[in-house]
């Protein structure tokens, strides 16, 4: 069994998904990894932590190769973990420093609105050329995504490569649950949810303990200021749409025009900073001592500071273990909608139950969303499709109209002014972006 990691720099991740790897049971001689990234020096890095947690876990570090060439890698994979960022630093600044100039306040930005959509831009032509090699060289793997901006990159790839087995992961319905069970003073593993709706903006439309509806309780609980506190705006959304929403208050304060769009607003519902809805957090979270992170790499490497061997919250290995053993193991997975959610349009891309089972992956059928909910996520989801018809088709108007219609930049800004903003962010980011848009 040969798993591939592009992006596999991408520390946080790839060791994760490392270390449930060693902990499942498949015969240890038949797993080989390839690690990939075009970062020598990160690459270098994540190869030693590689090594030493096989051979820690008693498995050879000669199962472990590592390249900067993703085609040397790609040849007999059976599975492909994506994770990577394209652009630098000063993109994201761009990104988040040119809107708000205008007032279009963002707290990260990698999802929809002017960030998300111009990080969309510089990702997806690198996921396409993936993606093609990966049709090339290994044309029946399951490719598992962790790359922002989640949606809109599912749906080019599906645009693009419809034949390809490609789906995204992302871990916000697990924290979700994590915390939710934390607000309720219950025990993590024994909450039971049924979640759907669109990658950080699905609800749990299902929250229960032992059987035992748990949303009364967590009525009881939105009442207790110093909870609502930990995480403001989506215990307002909940308090007005009757659902808890997935992913951080910081980043659902975004994709929507309610909390955003006046200072007054921004200082009563983003309180803290950070994960909370901090301006621009996104420049804190990337920005962060080098020096510092990589001593960090290095102690992990040499072994002067010990790995972590607990299980994680991911869903990749587990998928892997059902896909090659059989069981059924239900995740929140990225994936066309094609009827899933009913009054979701079918070419989306919907995060919804599904089952993976030997040699598959079957979305569940949801049915229809509660109206409250599915038009939110219907606001998002049409500003997501022009984004998409942008990027296969380099047509600027759907670039503009996706903005127009995008909930937190219409809340803000006029016709006029987002079409000039979104000028001004092709002009100062054009180093990053193909040449064919100019």
């Amino acid at each position: 069994m040969k798993i591939t990691f592009i992006g596999a720099g991408s520390l946080i991740f790839t060791q994760r998904l490392l270390v449930d790897l060693v902990r499942l049971p498949f015969p240890r001689e038949e797993i080989e990894v390839a690690l990939v990234d075009i970062n020598e020096r990160r690459l270098s890095y994540i190869h030693r932590i590689a090594r030493r947690i096989f051979e820690e876990k008693g498995l050879s570090a000669e199962q472990i190769t590592a390249t900067t060439e993703r085609r040397e890698a790609l040849p007999r994979s059976q599975y492909v973990f994506i994770s990577i960022l394209t652009g630098d630093l000063e993109a994201i600044r761009k990104d988040i420093e040119i809107p708000l100039r205008y007032g279009v306040d963002q707290c990260i930005g990698d999802t929809i609105g002017p960030g998300g959509v111009f990080r969309a831009m510089r990702t997806a032509p690198v996921i396409l050329e993936i993606c093609r090699d990966i049709a090339e060289l290994a044309p029946r793997a399951f490719v598992l995504n962790y790359t922002n901006p989640m949606s809109i990159l599912c749906w080019v790839v599906k645009e693009a490569f419809p034949n390809l087995r490609f789906y995204g992961l992302c871990h916000s319905v697990q924290h979700t649950a994590r915390q939710l069970a934390g607000y309720l003073g219950l025990p993590p593993e024994e909450i039971e949810y049924w979640v759907a709706g669109i990658n950080h903006q699905a609800w749990f439309l299902e929250l229960r303990f032992r059987g035992e509806d748990m949303y009364p309780l967590l009525r009881q609980k939105a009442e207790d200021p110093q909870i609502v506190a930990l995480d403001t705006t989506r215990f307002e959304m909940f308090k007005h749409l009757g659902y808890f929403v997935t992913e951080s208050s910081g980043h659902n304060s975004e994709y929507n025009p309610w909390f955003r769009k006046r200072p007054d607003l921004l200082r009563k519902f983003t309180p803290g900073g950070g994960w909370n809805g901090e301006t621009g957090f996104i420049l804190k979270l990337y920005g962060t001592d080098r020096e510092s992170y990589e001593r960090e790499l290095e102690a992990l490497a040499s072994g002067t500071q010990p790995i972590p061997y607990g299980e994680s919250e991911e869903y990749g290995m587990k998928i892997i273990l059902a896909l090659e053993q059989g069981g059924n193991f239900r995740a929140n997975i990225n994936l066309p909608n094609r009827g899933a959610i009913t009054n979701l349009p079918p070419e989306c891309i919907a995060e919804v139950p599904c089952f993976v089972e030997k040699g598959r992956i079957r979305p569940a059928w949801v049915g229809d969303l509660p109206r409250q909910l599915v038009a939110l996520n219907r606001m998002v989801v049409q500003s997501q499709e022009m984004v998409v018809r942008g990027i296969l088709h380099r047509d600027r108007e759907s670039i503009y109209a996706s903005l127009y219609y995008d909930p937190l930049t219409a809340a803000v800004l006029s016709l006029d002014e987002i079409k000039k903003m979104t000028e001004e962010m092709f002009e100062e980011e054009r180093e990053y972006l193909p040449a064919a848009w100019f």
